[in-house]
Parts: C-alpha cells; sequence; structure tokens
C-alpha cells in the first residue's frame, strides 16, 4: 500500500521507521509544513517527501496523521473525502463540537478512522483487559493510574495543548474505558502549580490530580505531573476480589522502594513515551495496515476518541470550578 504520512515531528519521524520497516507498505509519503522537516524525515528512512499533504494524498492509498492538533480535524475531512482509511494521533480536535462534526463527517464519508490510543496495544495494557474480561480479578474494585513526563513542554506548546487533562491524561481516560468495558459518569479534579510557573501564564496546571465515578461503580484516582526527575512513569493498577494487578511496574520504572533490604529498579527508567510504547505504535500501526486492507474494523474508533475527550473536559471542568462534574454534563 502507498501511505500518506502527513506530520514530521517526533512521532512522525518514529513513524516513518515504523511503517518502511513493515512489506505491506510499498512506498511511504511524507509531508508536512515544513518541508526541510519531511525531507529529513524522508531522507531518513527510505521514503518519498512531497512538497503538499494535497500532493501526499492525493497518490495514497491510507492516511496517518502525526502532525500537530490543531490540524487533526482538516487533515481527517481531506483523508475521508477522498474515501481514505484514516488514522491519526489523539486527539480528533481539541473542542467536543468539532469532534462530533468529525466523526460525523467519517460515518458519512463512511471510511474507517483509527485513533491513537496506542496504549491500547501495549502487551501489559492487554494482558490487564483479558484478566478483567475474564473474570480472573473478580469485581473491579478500585483503579490507580500515573502519568507523569520526565520534563515538561516548551512553552510554546502550552497554550496551544488544551491543557493537561486534555493533552496527557486524555490516554488515562482512554484506557480507563478499554480496561473496564465501563463509562466514566463523574468526575472531580484538583490541581496547581507546583514547578513550572509558566503553565499558570496560560490558565494550566503541571500536577493534577482526579477521582472518576465509573457506571458500575467501580472507581479511579489519576495523579499526573509534568515533571518526574528520574524518567517517564505511566502505571495503571488494578484492585479487584481477586487478584490486584500493576501495568508499568518493572526494572525501568522510575520509582525505588525505601524498604530495607529492597534493591532499586535494574534500569535503566524509561526516558520518554516513544521508546516505552515503541512495541506499541508498531502494533497499532500493523493493526491499521489490516484495517485500511478491509480486514479488521478500526479497534479504535473515532466514537472512542470523543468519549476520551468527554471525560478529559469535564475533568478540566472540575478543576476549574472545584466541584465534581458528571459527564453528562459535557455530553
Amino acid at each position: 500500500m502507498r501511505i500518506a504520512l502527513l506530520g514530521a515531528g517526533r512521532i512522525g519521524a518514529l513513524h516513518a521507521r515504523l511503517l518502511k520497516a513493515d512489506a505491506r507498505v510499498s512506498e511511504l509519503l511524507v509531508a508536512d509544513v515544513d518541508a526541510a522537516r519531511a525531507t529529513a524525515v524522508a531522507e531518513a528512512t527510505g521514503a518519498r517527501a512531497l512538497a503538499t499533504v494535497d500532493a501526499a494524498l492525493d497518490r495514497a492509498e491510507a492516511v496517518v496523521i502525526t502532525a500537530a492538533t490543531d490540524a487533526h480535524a482538516a487533515l481527517i475531512r481531506a483523508g475521508a473525502d477522498r474515501r481514505l482509511p484514516v488514522f491519526c494521533e489523539k486527539p480528533i480536535a481539541l473542542e467536543l463540537d468539532e469532534t462530533r462534526r468529525v466523526v460525523r463527517h467519517v460515518e458519512a464519508a463512511g471510511i474507517p478512522l483509527q485513533i491513537g490510543f496506542q496504549r491500547r496495544f501495549d502487551p501489559a495494557y492487554r494482558e490487564a483487559r483479558r484478566l478483567v474480561a475474564t473474570g480472573a480479578l473478580g469485581t473491579v474494585y478500585a483503579i490507580r493510574l500515573a502519568g507523569h513526563d520526565p520534563a515538561p513542554p516548551h512553552e510554546a506548546y502550552i497554550p496551544v495543548s488544551g491543557g493537561l487533562f486534555r493533552d496527557f491524561s486524555i490516554h488515562d481516560f482512554d484506557v480507563i474505558r478499554w480496561l473496564t468495558g465501563a463509562e466514566v459518569e463523574e468526575v472531580y479534579a484538583d490541581g496547581g502549580v507546583r514547578g513550572f510557573p509558566v503553565f499558570a501564564k496560560y490558565g494550566d496546571v503541571d500536577t493534577a490530580v482526579a477521582t472518576l465515578r465509573l457506571a458500575d461503580g467501580a472507581l479511579a484516582v489519576l495523579t499526573v505531573t509534568r515533571h518526574d526527575p528520574l524518567g517517564y512513569d505511566v502505571r495503571t493498577e488494578i484492585f479487584g476480589s481477586k487478584d490486584s494487578v500493576s501495568v508499568g511496574l518493572g526494572p525501568r520504572t522510575p520509582m525505588r522502594s525505601v524498604e530495607p533490604g529492597v534493591p532499586p529498579p535494574a534500569g535503566p527508567a524509561w526516558q520518554n513515551f516513544l521508546v516505552r510504547f515503541e512495541d506499541a505504535y508498531r502494533a497499532e500501526l500493523t493493526e491499521f495496515l489490516r484495517v485500511a486492507r478491509g480486514e479488521a474494523p478500526s479497534p479504535c474508533t473515532g466514537h472512542d476518541g470523543l468519549a476520551a475527550l468527554e471525560i478529559a473536559v469535564a475533568a478540566t471542568r472540575a478543576l476549574r470550578e472545584h466541584r465534581p462534574v458528571r459527564v453528562a454534563e459535557v455530553r
């Protein structure tokens, strides 16, 4: 297949390398608003750089979107209008109304859309989901999630990120739904600026917590920060009536025990999301090629992207208004 890769930043460069390694990709066409960046990625991976997005789309049989968030909606529409299968990194858009319009546009076009929530393809997350689905954990009492980036983003990114919950925690909100098969009904959140005053300049926070009530009665607790000096720390713990399991706890977790006699993790610690989830990114793109060839339905649809954004918007409102917010309020 000829694949158009739209966006040649950090994640675009990774996806270019992963796609070129797949024998089903006969040609990879790279386009970016920064032509030099597209050329650099193409030269590094053996792909072909094209001067414009339209030129890439006109030659492609499927589309992978890794551009800036504010370009996602327009690029999804452009792919859908050409009746091309589309993969897009999260989120579809930062606002709910625009996200809904894109989902309707895709449905009207009749093309498959896969959203890039790569944790669904991580082996440990998949095993945790299997244990929940088969009843091996029993009744799920509570879920505890942690998301801690090694360093905050550059200042220019903060005002266009949508805020901490839309930008970073949306992965946690998606994985809660996917792991449990239950919808989030209510969110309470709080946060503040603990280490980086630049976030306050844009009405954002660098540290936050959220509690979530699921439709089946289970509870979830999330902590999230923009800075972890030890590395990239993303974990999920599920506590059930029969068993309890953890995702992300291992020799590369940037967390040490101070219990006597317990050795530190073997390391090295995960340094960023690209390294931590490279295998998951590879697996989700492998699955998208099956979707694009008509061999499988999308494993993470536009409706999944919309549902995760609804939770993120509810959490953001709860943070700003200091009150519990039912997801139905924003739906």
